[in-house]
């Protein structure tokens, strides 16, 4: 019986991203192992998926001390549990996991690379030490968007041959069961209507994902200021002030926190409800992979306005499935919303199209699936 290990900083990346994976493979005959930080959501995972989970003391961001104490505990667990796949979702697992995986002579070490590269804009100065690691160490790395896999196979100097695209991209498409109008609770409406309180005729505009400025959001706050549709209109966000990374300048943090027409919510379990509310979903990021807050609106057929980063183009088509401005150009952003709240029909038309597009190459189940049958080439494969 084969045996898998799954590596993610925080555990709500198994409960979000990677929801139905571990417990398929179990029931295709595998041994599962998750392994991430302690949090919350770590009992509800065992219970849905049906497998045991290994608490590593993970640290976010760059502390090579800290991180020297979650390498040894992690290093001692693989080599106790002997999987034949170890697989890492994040940057952190994958500087550790990789490097832990070698150690105890894991054949096959694969790193999904869900964001770009830090000197992405800049690949002269190539890697940061913790890169090189992850992508020297492991034997696999699964990008997640075409545009990426273009920039590994353009500017990396890695071997192509580590470099794989399943299907379309995405980290695991998206849950079509969940992010569907139809299946929405209604008891779960009337909270987000309660948390958003629009007026009868307010256009909602939405934007999920960390308050930070790598996210775009002073970009999305200041064009929506400077719109025509300011007082027609509620700016939604949903997501935490990160003030450890990246943060947004006092002047944005006390507009989101002050302004009447600004709602800000901290998380919530339900984004589906608040997409079903949403005239339209607004992803304004500098850098991305490939973004599944995109899937999800797409899934939930809510228009979309994004940024021209590498991860969002390789989803998002200008004027046939979505509006497409460039990165930071807050004029452009600012136009592209009275747009949308002008022409709604057209915004649906694109919406529709995405639509059909996600349920034809996206679908969660049919990703679980191609997972599974590329972890079961590699163990028939292997020597």
């Amino acid at each position: 019986m084969p045996k898998y290990l799954l590596l993610s900083t925080e555990p709500i990346t198994f409960k979000l991203l990677l929801s139905g994976q571990p417990k398929l493979m179990m029931e295709q005959g595998w041994k599962v192992l998750l392994v991430s930080s302690y949090g919350r959501e770590v009992q509800q995972i065992c219970r849905a998926e049906g497998v045991p989970h290994e608490v590593i003391p993970f640290v976010k961001g760059v502390n090579y001390v800290e991180d020297f104490i979650s390498f040894w505990p992690l290093f001692q667990l693989i080599r106790k549990e002997k999987p034949d796949v170890v697989h890492s979702y994040d940057s952190k697992t994958g500087f550790l996991g990789m490097l832990a995986a070698k150690w105890a002579g894991v054949q096959h070490r694969i790193h999904s690379i869900t964001e770009m590269p830090v000197h992405a804009k800049e690949p002269q100065k190539g890697f940061t030490l913790p890169e090189k690691w992850t992508y020297s160490n492991a034997t696999s790395l699964w990008v997640n968007s075409t545009g990426m896999l273009s920039f590994f196979t353009s500017n990396s100097g890695i071997e192509t041959t580590k470099l794989n695209l399943l299907g379309s991209g995405s980290t695991l498409g998206v849950d079509l069961e969940k992010f569907n109008r139809q299946v929405l609770k209604e008891n779960h409406l009337v909270a987000a209507t309660m948390r958003i309180l629009p007026g009868e005729n307010d256009f909602i505009i939405l934007a999920v994902g960390k308050l930070i400025k790598r996210k775009g959001i002073e970009d999305l706050v200041a064009a929506f200021l400077k719109s025509k549709i300011v007082s027609k209109s509620k700016l939604v966000l949903i997501g935490t002030f990160e003030q450890e990374e990246e943060p947004l300048s006092q002047e944005t943090i006390q507009t989101i926190r002050e302004h009447p027409r600004v709602v800000q919510i901290d998380w919530t379990d339900h984004v589906a409800h608040h997409l079903a509310l949403a005239d339209v979903l607004v992803h304004a990021s500098h850098e991305e992979g490939f973004s599944n807050v995109l899937l999800e609106a797409a899934a939930m057929q809510v228009p979309i306005i994004c940024s021209n980063c590498i991860g969002n183009t390789s989803f998002i088509k200008q004027q046939k499935t979505g509006l497409v401005f460039p990165v930071g150009e807050v004029t452009v952003l600012k136009e592209a919303l009275e747009f949308a709240y002008v022409k709604r029909e057209v915004l649906a038309s694109y919406a529709e199209t995405l639509f059909e597009e996600v349920q034809e190459k996206f679908d969660r189940k049919s990703m679980r699936q191609l997972h599974l049958n590329e972890y079961r080439q590699l163990v028939n494969n292997q020597d």
